[in-house]
């Protein structure tokens, strides 16, 4: 007796799914090391909103003895609020392709190179939203929106507010260890440091070129995650295929936010048939956002390409 699509779904949901959503986010080393540390679950709400502590109390200082002591309340707290984006991808297969697949193992061979279709779409589709530009108003933003100085992240406009501000180097462009070092030592407030160096495959090359062979130190945990790496002050330095041409982002992964909602993080839809189609459909949602709650801890070097 041949497969039914019952058995088709709970095959898909239970073997392919699962490891569908291990490869998406193990495609990027950004993104697989959102989804460790920053990986966020959300029950739902009509907008992500993310307090912000942007400021000091001015009820503080020193005083002596009986002095009679401040009670003003200041303004310190405000929000960000990012809107929920929605992500899909179909998994289709057509009557005929299913009469040529008509043997159960076949017909499961076939779902499954169809599943990884669907895996390879989100892949695309999830890292081009977390290098964004911020074109795509269906996208979530991405790195080149909310590591900036002049946009509007998560409702703020940062040209209005400084300390919403991001570093932004749009004047070096060729790599030198005095470059990164200054925008490291800028992005280190109090006893707080960038976490990860993200660039291009150029310019991990470049800055490859510029290390001693004694100096060419990896971090095992990312390597351990199949990424090469180099490391800069004690951080790891990697390339990524999606990072945007000449850039070098340095980022704070304790600011970063990957949110998810609890019951569409990459939810399987089983196979259905079209009434006006000979095929059989199923989809794959992800609903979620991309941000941070301290802007001013991340920069980037935008014109890197020399």
């Amino acid at each position: 007796m041949p497969l039914t699509y019952d058995q088709i779904n709970a095959i898909t949901e239970k073997k392919f799914i699962p490891k569908l959503v291990d490869n998406i986010f193990d495609s990027d080393p950004l993104l697989q090391r959102l989804k460790k540390k920053s990986y966020v679950k959300l029950d739902g709400g009509t907008s992500i909103v993310q307090p912000l502590n942007y400021a000091l109390t001015t009820a503080s200082g020193w005083y002596s003895g009986a002095e009679t002591l401040s009670t003003t309340d200041n303004e310190v707290i405000t929000a960000a609020e990012y809107s929920w984006k929605q992500l899909y991808a179909n998994i289709t297969i057509s009557r005929i392709d299913e009469l040529k697949n008509m043997g159960d193992s076949q017909v499961v061979n076939f779902v499954k190179s169809k599943t990884q279709i669907a895996e390879k779409t989100m892949i695309d589709l999830l890292g081009d939203g977390i290098y964004s530009a911020g074109s795509d108003a269906k996208s979530i933003i991405g790195l080149r929106v909310v590591v900036d100085a002049g946009n509007t992240v998560g409702g703020i406009a940062q040209g209005t507010y400084s300390w919403w501000q991001s570093q932004e180097d749009a004047s070096t462009t060729t790599l030198t260890m005095a470059a990164l070092q200054t925008m490291h030592t800028t992005l280190t407030i109090n006893n707080e440091s960038p976490t990860i160096i993200v660039a291009t495959r150029a310019n991990y090359n470049r800055y490859y070129a510029l290390l001693q062979p004694q100096q060419r130190f990896m971090d095992s945990d990312t390597a351990k995650g199949g990424f090469q790496n180099l490391m800069f002050n004690g951080i790891p330095f990697i390339a990524a295929s999606k990072c945007p041409t000449s850039h070098i982002f340095m980022l704070n992964e304790n600011y970063l936010k990957l949110w998810y909602h609890k019951d569409e993080n990459m939810r399987f839809e089983p196979f259905q048939k079209p009434v006006n189609q000979n095929v059989r459909l199923a989809k794959l949602y992800w609903a979620g956002a991309f941000g941070t709650d301290n802007a001013r801890m991340h920069g980037k070097m935008t014109a890197v390409a020399a």
